[in-house]
């Protein structure tokens, strides 16, 4: 069985990850980071339209923002932390090293929008491909070999498990150790062998859990892997009942992962309409379509249900064509694809799990309970989005605290020397093919279960309904793993089964209807 050893080991390759990677980079230690995707470009970042927050100096009322946008149940301390440090980290990173291309007036000036929820235009963009143009510019930056020959990427590779001395020692008596994650076990795809990743530190960075939903906007490794191998190993979850819906995704009657309309639209003056052409949202919030995501998504929800239709409209056709092109150049042109000229007709839309508020409980510096393991971005709790997330703050969230643990890294490390390899068991391997036309029905089960019984209305009998689901399909799915040879997809489902039923857990325990979450 190969091992490799390294300073730091990151997984996932969103902004998060690659923000404590860039920083962590300078410092010359070394860095491996694991993306199960074959072209780390492939994120949730990748997909972000929206923006990133650019917080002013002395941005109190973004605090107030957060709060009121979570229904005051956002951790003030994390707010904090995000309004004055984001914008430091965001000049430093993003402006002055990486340098992404935010748009920007004729003379220079950055170029502010609003978006719902906001009390002020504070939100930076490109066009509508924001999290494009951060990703593939930080990874341009990471990847020029003659600055960084210290951070070395695995692509096509898929974390299987943390480490352990107490799940993974040779010995009895490592039972006994402190709580420490010493690396991972990493599924090499195209080898289809197990490698033995051992590590002084280990960061968490693999996103949240949309894509355990039939629809959502994630890509398609926001399945609760980090989650999963974080419980596993001994660390806390927390407020997983707390999973934002985007309103507005393209309905098009194809695929499970939904293109985002985004929230700019709205930000924009878009207008959203039932089947019988009736502007709706007066009718449940004075904000009307800058009201919070949760209202909006309900809201259409209802309008769907109530017309007896499969969608709500977007209408942008008051808008100037032109300017709608240049402003939404990503959005005019797959609606395009699919038939649909926004500048002339209005956009079907529904909802889809667009958000993971809760996850692996930290500290404000990235510090989970068990020594050595991070966690940043959205696989993470700090407290920031409570029960709802304020439009645009998951990127600023992922590149502060990707920064903000890189410091703590930086500050510790040498407190953690090399764990042996030869003291951790090397993985056994399951010899039983694995039966990809039963991986696939159990997937499609998982989605269509967390959609119409863990989705945006949940009820006591949903989820009674979820729950005999759920040991089914775990008690299946575990017997089955122990012995079958691994591929990604079930590697993913052992996963999401397990994260699916925290999450349903999550909800029965709390019977109040707040923010995203809504009790029936």
């Amino acid at each position: 069985m190969s091992h490799h050893e390294f300073d730091v080991l990151i997984l996932g390759c969103g902004i998060a990850g690659l923000s404590n990677a860039c920083k962590l980079a300078e410092t010359g230690k070394s860095v491996a980071i694991v993306t199960r995707e074959t072209d780390p470009l492939i994120s949730n970042t990748y997909w972000a339209q929206g923006g990133i927050i650019y917080p002013e100096s002395e941005d109190t009322a973004l605090i107030d923002d957060i709060l009121k946008a979570s229904a005051q149940t956002s951790s003030r301390a994390a707010a904090e932390v995000l309004s004055q440090k984001g914008r430091g980290i965001l000049d430093e990173l993003l402006l002055d090293k990486i340098q992404p291309q935010f748009e920007r007036s004729d003379d220079g000036e950055l170029k502010l929008t609003l978006e719902a929820a906001h009390s002020k235009a504070r939100i930076l963009y490109r066009g509508d491909f924001t999290g494009k143009e951060i990703q593939v510019a930080m990874l341009n930056y990471l990847k020029e070999s003659k600055r960084f020959p210290n951070v070395h990427f695995f692509s096509a590779c898929t974390a299987i498990d943390l480490i352990t001395p107490m799940h993974h020692g040779v010995h009895l008596s490592q039972r006994y150790e402190e709580d420490r994650v010493l690396g991972a076990y990493i599924f090499d795809q195209q080898s289809q062998k197990v490698m033995k990743v051992m590590a002084r530190i280990t960061v968490l960075a693999t996103g949240g859990i949309g894509a355990l939903y039939l629809h959502h906007s994630n890509s398609q490794g926001a399945r609760g892997d980090g989650q999963a191998m974080a419980r596993r190993a001994g660390a806390v979850l927390t407020d997983m009942e707390f999973i934002q819906f985007h309103p507005t995704t393209l309905y098009d009657g194809s695929g499970h992962r939904r293109f985002l309309i985004s929230e700019a639209l709205r930000g924009e003056g878009g207008v959203l309409i039932n089947a019988h052409g009736e502007a709706f949202m007066e009718k449940y919030h004075r904000d009307k379509e800058l009201a919070p995501r949760d209202v909006v998504a309900r809201a259409i929800a209802e309008e769907i249900i109530v017309t007896s239709h499969d969608c709500v409209y977007l209408d942008m056709t008051h808008k100037d064509g032109d300017w709608l092109k240049e402003r939404f150049p990503t959005i005019y042109k797959h609606c395009l694809e699919k038939k649909i000229d926004i500048t002339e007709s209005p956009i079907p839309v529904v909802p889809a799990a667009h958000y993971t508020c809760g996850g692996v409980k930290t500290d404000l510096k990235g510090r989970t309970n068990l020594k050595g393991l991070y966690a940043v971005g959205e696989v993470a709790c700090t407290g920031l989005h409570g029960a709802n997330r304020l439009a645009s703050t998951s990127l600023l969230e992922g590149l502060t605290w990707g920064y903000l643990a890189a410091i703590d890294i930086q500050e510790h490390i040498a407190e953690l020397r090399p764990y042996p390899s030869d003291s951790i068991k090397d993985w056994v391997e399951g010899h039983a093919e694995a039966d990809t036309a039963l991986i696939q029905q159990d997937w499609h089960t998982l989605k269509q279960t967390m959609w119409n019984y863990v989705g945006l209305t949940r009820t006591t009998n949903r989820l009674d309904r979820a729950e005999a689901m759920f040991k089914e399909l775990s008690d299946e799915i575990q017997d089955f793993y122990k012995n079958a040879g691994l591929v990604d997809s079930l590697i993913g489902l052992r996963n999401a089964v397990e994260v699916g039923y925290q999450v349903l857990k999550a909800s029965r325990r709390n019977q109040e209807s707040v923010g995203c979450f809504y009790r029936k």
